[in-house]
């Protein structure tokens, strides 16, 4: 089988050095690498060419559209049976083709997706909101962890497509923020087969702050309603709790300057957190710091879910995100 492997990138030079690096390690090599650079102001051409005596690499650069559409260009300048959609800021494990080869000689799939996890460099802020993004008690594991409360849909981190299944549902949309989670409701509505590939996993180091990591969440929320508006099946029970987090923090908050009593339910949301986090990583500095990017998670993408039902299911206003200029900077 042969791969093409389509990376969007904007501003982010070290991180695509980190990301090729890890592809040049890789054991199984049948695979073409198309780095596509979106309009960036920080270029990473000069990295790619460090590349291309031990991979076969491709740069491109376009005006800025976004990452959907930049990975739409890819595919269309692409090669493999299999596209493998990965983010700028991931860092392959040695064995990732691997183990893709391994499940489709298993099973055929027509799309496929992956878990991340955080690699023991990461820093301990990325550690912790790596565990606000994958934990059970925050997203419900449905980013690929082996508790769910709603099946895996693969995200555009670490994503597997056939070419011509690509091509068949003309790609990514427009979608400025929820473009994967649209492609992915897109796949199985063409009833073609999609898999979890837990061995295929990537290392993600997502935001490095949590101002930026507040952005990220707050657009998923409002892209969650835009998607319902598209697809209302695709809205189910666990995209609901972060809104309802939100709102019960702050009748808690409000309820806890009249008593005391109302910060217990916060205080052992808090705790449940900070063990279980803590136990995880084996660091309690990272518990504590994972206790803020839960609640930011949680609140985060509550408040872009209410705030986007508002506008688009209330005052039936149209498409919109919020941080558009600088959410990827």
């Amino acid at each position: 089988m042969f791969y093409s492997v389509i990376i969007p990138v904007y501003n982010r030079p070290d991180e695509v050095n980190e990301l090729l690096l890890s592809l040049a390690k890789q054991h199984f090599t049948n695979f073409e690498v198309l780095v596509v650079e979106d309009g960036s102001t920080v270029p990473c051409e000069e990295v790619v060419k460090k590349y291309s005596d031990t991979l076969d690499v491709k740069y491109f650069f376009k005006p800025n559209s976004g990452p959907g559409q930049t990975r739409n260009f890819g595919a269309e300048r692409s090669k493999g049976d299999y596209l493998i959609i990965l983010d700028s800021d991931c860092i392959l494990p040695e064995g990732y083709f691997d183990a893709v080869e391994a499940e489709l000689k298993r099973k055929p799939a027509d799309a496929f997706g992956g878990p991340d996890r955080a690699d023991a460099s990461f820093s301990d802020m990325q550690k912790a909101i790596n565990y606000a993004m994958t934990s059970f008690f925050t997203t419900g594991g449905i980013r690929g962890g082996k508790k769910k409360l709603d099946k895996f849909y693969p995200r555009s981190f670490n994503m597997g497509v056939k070419r011509d299944v690509y091509m068949n549902l003309n790609g990514f949309s427009k979608m400025r923020f929820g473009e994967d989670i649209d492609f992915s409701i897109r796949i199985f509505k063409g009833n073609y087969i999609c898999r979890l590939f837990p061995d295929a996993w990537v290392f993600h180091k997502r935001r490095t702050d949590l101002k930026k990591f507040f952005k990220q969440v707050h657009n998923s929320g409002i892209a969650r309603v835009n998607l319902f508006k598209k697809y209302p099946e695709s809205l189910k029970l666990v995209h609901l709790l972060p809104a309802v987090f939100t709102a019960g923090l702050l009748f808690l908050l409000i309820v806890s300057c009249f008593t005391l009593l109302g910060l217990i339910p916060i205080l052992f949301y808090a705790v449940v957190i900070l063990l279980d986090a803590s136990l995880q990583t084996r660091n309690l500095k990272i518990g504590l710091t994972a206790v803020v990017a839960s609640f930011i998670q949680l609140t985060g993408y509550g408040s872009g879910f209410i705030l986007a039902w508002w506008k688009r299911v209330v005052l039936k206003k149209d498409e919109f995100s919020a941080f558009e200029k600088n959410f990827y900077k």
